[in-house]
């Protein structure tokens, strides 16, 4: 303190020495007003000087031994910011030997120095909080966390306690009074900053309870929200849908309604398949031998069927829990054995997860038939893949489903009336075309091309009255 005072008082005496020799006469006005303006000069100087010395000390120290909390801090400019506070503290130091007493002009710039002061040591603050955040989300098991939204609120309680302060140093009254007299305002608060409000608090739902991550797949039902978050705030979730579209949704929407997130599947490495094929109900028919034997050799079914013979020659009824490890199915009817090929074909898909869940059922008879549903995941999750996998499978399906005597059931289009139309009117099949496969017998079978040189059928007789 003495040697600023020294400082000041030559500082002082030098200007008024200076302005009497231009002046010709003594001013004590003029002598305060150029004083004060050379030392906001003098601690801007002095304050660029300091910033440069200690900017190139830092710059040397992060070339050889920084690490990525210094080197984040530099690109931060978190010095660069701290070196600010050297002017006011220069002004803080030098200003009131310029004046005697107090004088109102002194005390606002006072006042106004320390409020700077406080500003930028809160925001030096706020700074280092987010090169904090920068570098442990994306080191440590906090990186998928939505930890944005809790540093921008404790960032927002900083600024808010500067604000109070500032204005406390402004009115000469305590800052706790402040707040206590805030409290008669809290009922419009809330009104004016009720958006405001409810994100803060979903913000931190959202944060706490670990709801929704960046990355995560997340889908509204009944709005316009199926994508990829791409950015979790405080006041904002963004998320870029699967049309490259971008979808803005405050916080709050996310926590009082239904969110659909499929972060679950990702990390499970399985995604569901569940899909239903409708049988014709009039195609399902008991097993024969014959048609046991022929189905044998298709190489999936052989074992099924001979443990399933054996177990029948032994009277043992099995089904779900089969001592022999056969699956689900059954050699009666031509469906039950198309059901366990489908169970067996599935596990042994290299893309289906045989330790998941597996099944193929047979759901409630509609009006379009009997559906047969699988039930299994996928272990390729990526989209494109999945629907790749899954119309292979039905595809297969579609295809083998005539060696079990089954066919699907689909509504007649045109073309169907237009083909009945044709075979009532007397053209042969062979002369069409687009007849629905499994419709006509093999080839070489009897009835597989009717004789046209054959005589036309005799009409029915009338059965003859007993007598």
């Amino acid at each position: 303190m003495n040697k600023a005072y020294e400082i000041a008082d030559r500082l002082m005496a030098w200007v008024s020495d200076l302005l009497q020799r231009l002046t010709g006469e003594p001013s004590p006005v003029w002598d305060q007003i150029v004083y004060s303006l050379l030392v906001f000069v003098i601690a801007i100087v002095v304050g660029r000087i300091l910033r440069a010395i200690v900017i190139y000390g830092i710059h040397l120290v992060v070339r050889y031994r920084g690490g990525s909390l210094m080197k984040g801090l530099v690109k931060a400019h978190l010095f660069t910011r701290l070196t600010h506070i050297i002017p006011p503290l220069v002004i803080l130091s030098l200003l009131p030997f310029a004046f005697h007493g107090t004088p109102a002009f002194l005390k606002l710039i006072e006042k106004l120095c320390w409020i700077y002061v406080l500003g930028v040591i809160v925001f030096s603050i706020n700074t280092q909080l987010t090169v904090f955040w920068e570098i442990y989300s994306s080191r440590t098991a906090l990186r998928n966390r939505p930890m944005k939204g809790m540093i921008q609120i404790i960032r927002g309680l900083l600024a808010g306690f500067w604000v109070i302060v500032s204005v406390s140093i402004l009115i000469e009254r305590s800052p706790m009074a402040l707040i206590t007299g805030l409290g008669a305002f809290a009922a419009v608060l809330m009104l004016v900053f009720k958006d405001s409000i409810l994100g803060f608090v979903a913000g931190v739902q959202l944060s706490q309870n670990d709801m929704i991550r960046n990355g995560d797949w997340i889908v509204v039902p009944g709005g316009s929200v199926n994508g990829i978050v791409i950015d979790v705030s405080l006041d904002t979730v963004k998320v870029q849908n699967f049309d490259n579209t971008i979808v803005t949704l405050p916080p709050y929407s996310l926590v009082s309604g239904e969110v659909q997130n499929w972060r679950g599947m990702a990390d499970a490495g399985g995604r569901r398949i569940m899909r239903s094929l409708t049988i014709d109900i009039s195609t399902v028919k008991f097993c024969t031998p014959e048609f046991l034997e022929k189905m044998k050799e298709v190489a999936i079914l052989r074992d099924f069927i001979e443990k399933k013979e054996a177990q029948q020659q032994r009277g043992v009824v099995e089904n779900t829990q089969n001592s022999e490890g056969l699956v689900n199915g059954t050699i009666e009817t031509n469906l039950g054995l198309f059901r366990a090929y489908m169970t067996l074909y599935l596990q042994q898909h290299k893309f289906i997860g045989s330790q998941m869940l597996l099944m193929v059922r047979a759901l409630d008879p509609t009006d379009n038939g009997l559906p047969l549903q699988l039930y299994c995941f996928s272990t390729n999750t990526d989209w494109a893949s999945y629907e790749s996998i899954q119309s292979e499978i039905f595809e297969h399906y579609m295809a083998i489903m005539p060696t079990f005597g089954l066919y699907p059931f689909q509504n007649p289009s045109s073309r169907d009336y237009i083909n009945a139309a044709l075979i009532t009117a007397g053209h042969h099949p062979d002369e069409m075309w687009g007849i629905p496969f499994g419709t006509m017998r093999a080839s070489g079978s009897p009835a597989a091309k009717p004789d046209r040189s054959a005589a036309p059928p005799q009409a029915p007789q009338p059965p003859i009255p007993p007598k």
